[in-house]
């Protein structure tokens, strides 16, 4: 028996490659199902169930091209209805790999068909769980996203959760090895663990969630500070659903090259947005018009899905010369496929045919040293938790996240300076505010840790009219 985690960091998500006397399982499987097809042949072995815990809002499952891929099975737990060909297990149910069992838990809470599976080895021990979003180290799922209007709360699903966590998973052995669907980073639960393998017995021991007196202090803890879901969440669960485009169909298309005049063209004549995926330096000093920045190298796919939110919005991409496959990747694990192609050459071929170029006003930290005083306006684009942790003095606190939501109560008479933690959030902040035409603005290179070396004044006390909340 083998059991491999493929982690992927961008998404904090971890996928599940187990294999057994010539046969083999998938859990959870991403987009692009290269990687599962190449580790089966070779090791030789037959790919004989494709397993997916719940239909997953985060990203967008492979399960459809893989089962087309290799006819394997995809197997839901009970309750789900989706809409194509699938085994729907039932609580208790297993199903052999080779010399291995795989047993169905029904653990309905994060959603009501999520599902945990428990292996067992040659010799019927236990050996691990593979708890999707049932179980996170240091955390639980999250129990607000399958809400079926005013019939369920997110309470009545806390407290299934509870159930789930009581009666199925905390009565198996210490010994056996967790493995989650996410890591810390996700946006599907709030606190979570750095480490993406553990064993249930530290989990019991350590786990805030699992460590309440009963379920009604259960129910608050997990219901306790969380922050609405990225918008693009519903749509990636009816994606999982009910079905999406091959992943070669979006790659030819979105690998079409348009020569600068082409992608002027296209972006004059369609409503697609353009994305500049370069790093912030980069983009600070030229892009073309109208440009959102969300750098490749961060957690980009996250970030477009909660600031595109809608993913049938049409792109057209700018990218560092040989990196639009891994672009059109990354975008299509969270559903965005509808990309239309890529300015060829990059911004110095646009530069070079002569266009338009746009730039943003970015400035070193001690010149927002120079210019401070209590009157100056510092928007902060951290998390809530960050900004309380330290902040400048007088600074509004206005989350990344929900820059749609305050965007368009910006004084454009008033400068404002603008910083993240360290440039990377406040430059796509930066980009946003100059697409809905605000311009008044200096973004602070270095971000945070840059202001606070500079002698701006830094405090750990908020005021608590300067906390935007959503």
């Amino acid at each position: 028996m083998h059991i491999e985690q493929i982690y992927t960091g961008c998404l904090a998500q971890g996928a599940y490659y187990i294999t057994s006397g010539g046969e083999a399982a998938i859990i959870d499987p991403l987009r692009e199902t290269k990687p599962y097809l190449q580790r089966a042949e070779k090791d030789g072995v037959t790919v004989k169930y494709i397993f997916e815990t719940h239909f997953h809002a985060d990203f967008v499952s492979g399960h459809l091209d893989l089962h087309e891929q290799t006819g394997a099975p995809i197997v839901y737990g009970p309750g789900a209805n989706p809409a194509f060909a699938a085994v729907i297990a039932e609580d208790g149910q297993e199903f052999r790999i080779g010399d291995v069992t795989i047993k169905v838990l029904h653990t309905p809470g994060h959603t009501l068909e999520s599902v945990t599976y428990l292996l067992k080895d040659e010799t019927g021990k236990d050996r691990a769980i593979f708890t999707g979003d049932t179980l996170f180290l240091g955390d639980v799922g999250r129990p607000d996203l399958a809400q079926k209007g005013a019939d369920l709360t997110q309470e009545d699903l806390a407290g299934m959760l509870y159930d789930s966590l009581t009666q199925k998973i905390l009565p198996l052995a210490d010994d056996i090895v967790v493995y989650p669907a996410h890591g810390a980073g996700s946006a599907c639960g709030k606190n979570m663990m750095k480490e993406t393998s553990d064993t249930l017995g530290h989990q019991k021991a350590m786990n805030y969630a699992l460590n309440q007196p009963d379920k009604a202090a259960f129910i608050a803890a997990v219901t306790e500070g969380l922050t609405p879901p990225p918008a693009y969440f519903p749509m990636n669960v009816l994606m999982n659903k009910k079905g999406y485009k091959h992943l070669e169909d979006v790659m030819k298309q979105g690998l079409i090259a348009f020569p600068p005049e082409e992608f002027e063209t296209a972006a004059n004549s369609t409503r697609a947005l353009i994305l500049d995926t370069r790093n912030s330096d980069d983009f600070a000093k030229g892009f073309v018009p109208q440009s959102v920045n969300i750098g490749l190298n961060g957690d980009f796919a996250p970030w477009v899905g909660a600031l595109v939110a809608d993913v049938t919005q049409p792109l057209l991409l700018v990218a560092a010369p040989g990196t639009e496959e891994e672009v059109i990747t990354r975008l299509s694990r969270v559903g965005f496929d509808n990309i239309l192609g890529y300015l060829k050459g990059g911004i110095e071929a646009w530069m070079a045919a002569g266009k338009q170029a746009d730039t943003v006003n970015r400035i070193p930290a001690s010149a927002l040293a120079d210019a401070f005083t209590r009157d100056v306006t510092v928007i902060d684009v951290r998390k809530e938790t960050e900004y309380l942790s330290a902040h400048v003095e007088g600074a509004f606190n206005k989350p990344l996240n929900y820059i749609s939501s305050w965007v368009r109560d910006l004084d454009d008479s008033q400068h404002v300076y603008l910083h993240c933690a360290g440039g990377y959030r406040s430059m796509m902040a930066a980009s946003i505010l100059q697409l809905h035409g605000f311009r008044n603005f200096s973004e602070i290179a270095g971000g945070f840790k840059a202001v606070s070396n500079s002698g701006v004044p830094v405090t750990t006390t908020p005021d608590e009219d300067k906390i935007f909340k959503p």
